[in-house]
């Protein structure tokens, strides 16, 4: 009998100098402006929201006590992030088909508008409590925006990046998210300031609070534009060259998915994301939305004086963040999630315990030590999130992993901490929370892939120079960083050849 002829598969195609994506300086420079100020946009709202909370309170709860009036303000803070996942689920899939630039350019005109018309708003004193009706859908109008805006964002900086220094240049996108911060609490302090000075104590109450919403104007307007300037990512374009990104396919994870496919194929990572976004944005919110409540209510501490002492750390913060995304380029990003993780549980009880002491050294000392570990993680989220999922559903599974975790964790964190300390009249639940969710984000951190100095799942190499590109090319054998199994390249089919010649039958 006849043996059967063995087919040949052809090898997958291997990496050639033009597959790999060449980003000029140049380029990359006016992508990440580009993107950063809708960062700024967002984190400018949440800084004024912040700063002003107390000052809401009067203005859209009225007469009622003042422990449940703040907390109606702060579940405004909250249910903007409760639809984020909407915003996310819709928005993220969308992003990943007709591609990251379009949406974040949606995102950045929607935050924008609905920002400024808070500045519009009626009063309790015009309307009564319906007054907290409009504040709350607007609220959640941002949060629809913001539910693709940062993990658009976070896509699209890590997309730009070259593979080597990707931990640097994406650390900018949050740098333009604690500057943003800090511009808000520093408009609200100067508007206070001057408004007090010239209107009496009542000033900010009766009309000064508008004021700091109604920036938001220009500022839209500039982040606008420059959203309109930048171009889409090359991973993105590279893929949809490939064909990739045209065609969803349930059973190939490397594929673009829907809602489904990205639970059916990449639960586990989306938990190692939720678990670490939850420890970084609990750390984060309570150092910038919390802490101007938590100075004013249990510290004791004048609202500017809040703001005098937290804009400078912020500023500071925001200055070594490039210097500790270069440093996970180097030794990694799961080492630098580690020194956040041990950070986080050792300085939150000394902080809020110099916190309580409520003089002005003492609570900028504090705020630095929350700061500390809080730069330890944010500085890398853009660069190590994203690149957990292939790139044909990056933009939808970051939106998932990352809002889930914002809207039931960290957006909550002033609501959460605020009713933990009435519930029990400890003034150190806020630090216990904390230390609970980088807790999580360690064990997260046990099952995490090492991502630093490797191109994106499902991308080709993205470097600098064409240099670059043929120095990976030429060693892409003994590369430990170089996997074409997860790139884009085309198998070439030639005719199949059988391998060696049949048996003669015989009669």
């Amino acid at each position: 009998m006849a043996k059967e002829a063995r087919i040949r598969r052809p090898p997958r195609r291997r990496l050639h100098v033009d597959d790999v994506l060449v980003v000029k300086k140049s380029r990359l420079r006016t992508a990440i402006t580009g993107t950063v100020v809708g960062n700024f946009m967002e984190w400018f709202d949440f800084g004024v929201y912040g700063y002003l909370a107390v000052t809401l309170t009067t203005v859209f709860t009225g007469d009622l006590p003042g422990g449940l009036g703040l907390l109606l303000t702060l579940l405004g803070f909250a249910v903007s992030f409760l639809v984020r996942p909407l915003g996310g689920f819709i928005l993220g899939p969308l992003g990943d088909k007709i591609g990251r630039q379009r949406v974040l350019f949606f995102t950045m005109a929607m935050m924008a508008i609905a920002t400024a018309l808070i500045g519009v708003l009626p009063t309790s004193a015009q309307i009564g409590l319906w007054a907290i009706i409009p504040l709350y859908l607007l609220k959640m109008v941002q949060g629809f925006s913001t539910g693709g805006e940062y993990a658009g964002a976070t896509t699209y900086v890590s997309e730009f990046s070259p593979d080597r220094s990707r931990g640097f240049w994406s650390s900018f996108l949050d740098v333009g998210s604690y500057v943003g911060f800090a511009a808000g609490a520093s408009v609200v302090a100067l508007t206070t300031l001057i408004v007090e000075s010239n209107a009496g104590a009542n000033g900010m109450v009766e009309f000064g609070w508008r004021i700091p919403f109604l920036v938001a104007i220009p500022l839209g307007i500039v982040a606008i534009w420059f959203r309109l300037k930048i171009p889409e990512t090359p991973a993105f374009e590279a893929e949809q060259d490939a064909g990739l990104t045209v065609v969803e396919d349930n059973a190939d994870p490397m594929a673009r998915q829907g809602l489904i496919g990205i639970f059916r194929h990449h639960w586990r990572v989306v938990l190692i994301g939720i678990a670490l976004v939850s420890a970084t944005n609990t750390a984060g919110y309570a150092l910038t939305s919390y802490m101007p409540t938590y100075l004013e209510t249990e510290v004791g501490v004048s609202n500017l004086m809040a703001a005098v002492a937290t804009v400078p750390v912020l500023i500071l913060m925001s200055a070594c963040l490039p210097f500790i995304g270069k440093l996970s380029d180097k030794i990694g990003r799961r080492p630098v999630y580690g020194i956040a993780v041990v950070s986080t549980l050792v300085l939150m009880i000394p902080a809020f315990t110099i916190m309580q002491i409520g003089e002005e050294w003492a609570v900028f000392i504090a705020l630095a030590m929350v700061a500390i570990p809080v730069a330890f993680y944010v500085a890398i989220s853009a660069s190590a999130l994203p690149a957990l999922f292939p790139t044909a559903s990056r933009f939808g599974a970051m939106a998932v992993a990352y809002n889930i975790a914002v809207s039931l964790f960290g957006g909550t964190t002033p609501l959460f901490s605020q009713a933990l300390v009435e519930l029990t009249g400890n003034t150190y639940m806020p630090a216990f929370y904390i230390m609970f969710f980088a807790a999580l984000g360690g064990v997260a951190l046990l099952t995490m892939k090492e991502t630093a100095k490797r191109p994106l799942l499902g991308s080709f190499p993205t470097v600098e120079t064409r240099e670059e590109a043929v120095e990976i090319v030429e060693h892409q054998d003994d590369n430990p960083y170089i996997d074409t199994s997860t790139m884009p390249l085309n198998i070439i089919e030639p005719p199949a050849e059988p391998v060696g010649s049949p048996e003669p039958v015989g009669t």
